[in-house]
């Protein structure tokens, strides 16, 4: 009787550890099914430089997330774990999108120090006069939508353009994500888009004249202009950042599930559909920004006209 209990209850120990592991396996499917894939450029990054980054991470995080916390939540993932544990759980310390567009940022040097150093007024190269219909496409739109000062705003939004193009044509290569297929990417485009055409517009107009701005043409219906002109301002960092992002993104998963379906023929053929998207969203996202700096741009310019209207008058 007492062989027959011990061998009970190391039953009963043997199915509740069986039950453990098979919920165990069953997560652990589940997390990789879930998992995004990691380029080889990603992991081998985080080999290196991961515990360095993860380490200064841990000193710094923890404090932002404490005052943020109404955003991120009131804990870094990461606190209070070791670097290993917090590999394990799916977390990478310098995350995918972060490397991709790292990448970019190399190529577009590289690429634009080799156009520089070939550059040749004689006998340009077809490389450099591809490169220079894009510069005049800019410049034009630039003087259209910004006016005659809109030149001075040339190299922020060709950098938006070279890094937006790039970012979007990342996916087309082996193994690699478009950086633009992530929201923190593009968020991060947007508030610097953002950012900028509101420091020009208090730069130009000063602080008062740019908020004056948002009151609206009639005086008396400021009251009423101010709280939604303000909010359709902050409602373009979402509209930006959405738009880039959804479509990226969106592409990327259709082109996969048909590539997953039928792996000959077809996603060639529906590549020219992804470059496509990729050229424009570059376009729509740049169109978008100078239509914002013409908006903030055009009263400082009504302003320094008016003041030379004024003695050419008295004369």
């Amino acid at each position: 009787m007492l062989l027959l209990n011990i061998l009970q209850e190391h039953g009963k120990e043997a199915a509740q550890h069986g039950a453990e592991a098979a919920g165990q396996a069953s997560h652990a499917a589940e997390a990789a099914g879930h998992g995004e894939h990691v380029p080889i450029i990603v992991e081998k990054l985080n080999e290196w430089l991961g515990p360095a980054v993860f380490d200064l991470q841990s000193k710094i995080m923890p404090p932002i997330y404490k005052v943020f916390s109404f955003m991120f939540g009131d804990h870094w993932p990461g606190e209070g774990k070791s670097y290993q544990q917090y590999v394990a759980e799916g977390n990478l310390p310098i995350p995918t999108h972060v490397v991709m567009f790292l990448f970019v940022v190399l190529i577009a040097v590289v690429v634009l120090t080799i156009i520089r150093g070939k550059l040749s007024a004689e006998s340009p190269t077809h490389r450099q006069q591809t490169f220079e219909v894009g510069v005049e496409m800019i410049r034009g739109l630039l003087g259209d939508l910004v006016g005659p000062g809109g030149m001075k705003h040339f190299p922020i939004v060709a950098t938006f353009a070279i890094l937006i193009l790039l970012s979007n044509l990342t996916g087309f290569l082996p193994d690699m994500i478009a950086p633009t297929a992530n929201f923190n990417t593009t968020l991060a485009l947007a508030l610097t888009s953002f950012l900028y055409y509101n420091y020009i517009g208090i730069k130009e107009n000063g602080l008062l004249g740019h908020l004056k701005h948002f009151c609206g043409p009639i005086w008396w219906m400021a009251w009423l202009m101010f709280p939604i002109e303000l909010i359709s301002n902050l409602a373009r960092i979402l509209s930006l950042s959405m738009r880039l992002f959804g479509n990226i993104f969106g592409e990327e998963q259709v082109s996969g599930a048909i590539s997953a379906m039928v792996q000959w023929v077809v996603p060639a053929l529906i590549m020219p559909l992804g470059f496509l998207t990729a050229v424009l969203q570059t376009f729509i996202f740049i169109l978008l920004s100078m239509i914002y700096l013409g908006e903030v741009s055009q009263h400082s310019e009504e302003h320094a006209e008016h003041k030379h209207a004024v003695p050419a008058a008295a004369h």
